[in-house]
């Protein structure tokens, strides 16, 4: 028994399949590839109908065809259904069982090899009905071939993809171009964010000045959309960076994932407290959470804030701390500590003016230089012009993955803001908002330390385990 095996695929839309995916031992696997230039080459499948004694479509008898050929789907037999069903007949014509696994398809030959079938008119009609919704299954799949292989030709071309421009931008010939109207009202969302910290807000913000109205859903997909950071994103997950004019720089991009990625640990209404230690301090005796309260006097017209454990088991229960005395003694400690701190971790890092030895950036530089060798190999020949664009799509895509693993990373200019904000007027100085923003770029935890009826504090920094 002689058994071959055909694939057909696109790398443009999938990675090329293994050749032993059958199950199947296989005497020879016949294996094309699309060409961007001319989709419906297929040598390979040339070559094995040729193999097999098939010429134009016409068999020969004189040529031992295959027992069994076996095939993913139907449809990879060619371009159109027409060509599907000239090769598919002439080569059951010959004898040879064809097998798409996908589809569960099955040539005739193998039930007209049961002479025992009672009822093999009936089972003639059944196998004819299922080729028929198979070739309106066939044309469906060659439809959406044909639309997603124009896709990933405007992918590899780093052109925008089909649909309607996001919010502030429009459609230029080849990429996204500015909106200067609406433009504007989303940078006004990124800023009222990264000063406050709170998406809610930032979408307050835009209907009261703007009247531009947003679901708190659509804030949190502008603040992680890459088109706003000048790049394009694809639906295979591809990023292609610096395709059009940015609304967000990427330092600001940054900024957004940290906080995105710290809120994400809090409570929702904790991200967007209006003062600063909220959902930061904890006590480390009863391990709980400690919550801000107000007791307001009406007498003195004076309002008194302090910080309870929220779920104390102890007993008897942890006191409540005076919420000004806590704060001033986070900011005392985040003076003394942070350089220090700061200091550990840089000290692992490069001499000043020396490339960073962090592995992101040595990956990013191999693939950099890959990228920029390829138009000498398209000139050398050595590859094509539609395996180099396809080649240095698959590069850009993995340079913004890195790009992105790297922004995540504490900021590399730590040392210039240690310096800064180990004076303790500039905390006294911001708000509490502006405070809350600075505390949570380095805290991941306030401790409450308590000893003999006293208590102090330590410092979790965020950028530390």
């Amino acid at each position: 028994m002689r058994v071959i095996a055909y694939l057909y695929s696109d790398p443009l839309l999938e990675t090329p399949p293994a050749a032993d995916i059958w199950g199947w031992e296989v005497d020879r696997v016949y294996q094309d590839f699309a060409a961007v230039a001319q989709p419906s080459q297929r040598p390979q499948l040339e070559a094995l109908l040729a193999d097999s004694g098939v010429v134009e479509g016409c068999p020969l008898e004189a040529t031992a065809p295959p027992d069994y050929v076996l095939l993913r789907r139907l449809d990879e037999l060619g371009e159109s259904l027409d060509e599907v069903s000239q090769r598919l007949s002439a080569l059951e014509s010959l004898g040879c069982v064809v097998l798409a696994v996908e589809q569960d398809y099955v040539s005739y030959r193998v039930r007209e090899a049961r002479p025992d079938d009672p009822n093999p008119d009936i089972m003639h009609t059944t196998w004819r009905t299922a080729l028929m919704r198979l070739s309106s299954e066939i044309q469906q799949q060659q439809r959406s071939r044909r639309l997603r292989q124009g896709h990933a030709r405007n992918r590899v071309k780093a052109l925008p993809p089909p649909g309607k421009a996001p919010y502030g931008y429009r459609r230029g010939k080849d990429r996204y171009a500015l909106d200067r109207t609406a433009a504007p009202v989303v940078k006004e969302f990124f800023e009222q964010f990264l000063l406050f910290g709170s998406l809610r807000r930032a979408v307050r913000v835009l209907e009261k000045k703007y009247g531009k109205r947003i679901s708190v859903s659509t804030g949190k997909r502008w603040l992680t959309n890459p088109v706003y950071r000048g790049d394009l994103a694809y639906q295979d997950g591809g990023i292609v960076q610096n395709t059009h004019a940015a609304i967000l720089s990427r330092d600001e991009a940054a900024q957004i994932d940290r906080l995105l990625r710290r809120n994400s640990r809090l409570a929702p209404r904790t991200a967007s407290a209006p003062r600063s230690l909220a959902g930061l301090v904890k006590c480390q005796a009863c391990q709980s959470g400690m919550k801000i309260s107000r007791v307001t006097v009406p007498r003195q017209q004076k309002e008194y804030l302090y910080l309870a454990p929220t779920h104390c088991a102890q007993a008897p229960k942890c006191k409540s701390l005076a919420y000004e005395a806590v704060l001033a003694e986070a900011i005392e400690a985040i003076c003394r500590d942070l350089p220090n701190a700061i200091a550990r971790l840089t000290q692992q890092m490069a001499p000043a003016g020396a490339p960073s030895p962090h592995p992101f950036n040595a990956q990013i530089q191999q693939k950099e230089s890959a990228l920029d060798q390829l138009p000498d190999l398209v000139t050398s020949g050595i590859l094509d012009q539609d395996t180099a664009d396809l080649r240095a799509y698959k590069l850009q895509t993995e340079i913004a993955q890195l790009q992105q693993r790297l922004a995540q990373l504490p900021p590399v200019n730590l040392q210039e803001i240690a310096q800064t904000v180990a004076i303790s007027q500039f905390w006294l100085d911001l708000s509490e908002p502006e405070r809350r923003f600075f505390f949570r770029e380095f805290l991941r935890e306030i401790k409450v330390i308590r000893a003999d009826g006293e208590w102090h504090i330590e410092l979790d920094f965020i950028f530390f385990g």
